[in-house]
C-alpha cells in the first residue's frame, strides 16, 4: 500500500524545489571546429523556436564555442567561484539568440572547495535556463562539475570510420567512470541513410560489449551553407533557412525542446 503522507510530502518538496534544469553535455568525437558549429546552430534553433538558452563552454581547449562566437572577455564561471566577480559580468549575448558562458577558460581549480563553489554558481546558472547546451570534453576521468556527469550526454559522430572508433572509445570510458547508463548518438556530415547505418553499428556493439544502450538523437548532413552562413557569422537557420541543414537542425531543436532526451537520467 503506499504511504500517503510520505507520497504528498515528496510531491510538495518537488514543487517547491522548482523543476530541474535541462542541462545536455555534448562530447565529440569529430574534429573540433564541428562540435563549435554544431551548438551554434542547435542553440540558434532552439532559440528560434522560442526556448530559452544558454550555452557553456567548459572545454579546457581554446577550441570551445566562445572562442568560435567571438565572446572570450577573459571571465569565466572559475571568476565568480573566485569571488572576483558576479554572474552578470561572465554571461554574454551571441548574436544568434542565446545566452554564453565559458566554465574556466582552462584554468585548474585549485582544490576541492573552490570545485564547489564552481559547481554552484554553474547550478545557478542553470536553474535560470531553460535548456542548457554543455561544450565538454572528458578526459577519461572526470568532468569540471558535477551536474554535467548526472546530466543528459550525448556523443557527436560523423560517418568516418576512425570517427566511429573514437566515439566507441569516448563511451567505453564514460561507462567505465559513471556507470552503465543511455548515451545519445548525433551524426553529423552524413545522409540520413548513412546515420543510420552508423547508429546501428554503434548500437549493436555497445549493448553487446558494454551492455550499454545507446539513443539516436538524429543527423545533420554535409551541406555547405553551413559554412556559408559561418562565414557570415549566422546560424544557417537564419541565413539560409530552407537549406537542408536548416531543416535537420529545426528537427533536432524539437527533439530536444520535447523533451525526448530526458529518458537518459541514470
Amino acid at each position: 500500500m503506499a504511504n500517503f503522507d510520505f507520497d504528498q510530502a515528496e510531491g510538495l518538496r518537488r514543487m517547491l524545489a522548482g523543476p530541474r534544469p535541462r542541462i545536455i553535455t555534448f562530447l565529440s568525437a569529430t574534429p573540433q571546429d564541428d562540435k563549435g558549429a554544431m551548438l551554434v546552430n542547435l542553440g540558434a534553433s532552439l532559440s528560434q523556436a522560442g526556448n530559452d538558452v544558454l550555452v557553456v563552454d567548459a572545454c579546457a581547449s581554446a577550441h570551445g564555442v566562445v572562442s568560435r562566437l567571438g565572446l572570450d572577455h577573459g571571465t569565466s564561471l572559475l571568476d565568480v567561484a573566485r569571488q572576483r566577480c558576479g554572474l552578470n559580468q561572465v554571461l554574454h549575448a551571441a548574436p544568434q539568440g542565446f545566452n554564453v558562458v565559458s566554465m574556466t577558460r582552462g584554468e585548474a581549480r585549485r582544490g576541492p572547495e573552490e570545485g564547489r563553489r564552481l559547481a554552484k554558481a554553474f547550478g545557478v546558472l542553470a536553474s535560470q535556463s531553460g535548456i542548457v547546451l554543455v561544450d565538454g570534453e572528458f578526459d577519461g576521468e572526470a568532468f569540471p562539475v558535477p551536474l554535467m556527469a548526472s546530466s543528459e550526454i550525448v556523443v557527436q559522430v560523423s560517418n568516418s570510420a576512425t570517427s566511429i572508433k573514437n566515439a566507441y572509445m569516448m563511451i567505453k570510458r564514460l561507462n567505465h567512470e559513471l556507470g552503465r547508463r543511455p548515451f545519445g548518438i548525433l551524426v553529423t556530415g552524413a545522409s540520413e541513410a548513412e546515420a543510420r547505418v552508423v547508429y546501428d553499428n554503434m548500437a549493436h556493439a555497445a549493448s553487446r560489449y558494454l551492455a550499454v544502450n545507446l539513443v539516436s538523437m538524429g543527423s545533420v548532413p554535409a551541406d555547405e551553407y553551413l559554412q556559408r552562413a559561418a562565414r557570415l557569422g549566422r546560424a544557417v537557420v537564419d541565413a539560409f533557412p530552407l537549406a537542408g541543414a536548416s531543416v535537420a537542425f529545426r528537427q533536432l531543436a524539437g527533439r530536444f525542446a520535447m523533451g525526448s532526451c530526458n529518458h537518459f537520467r541514470a
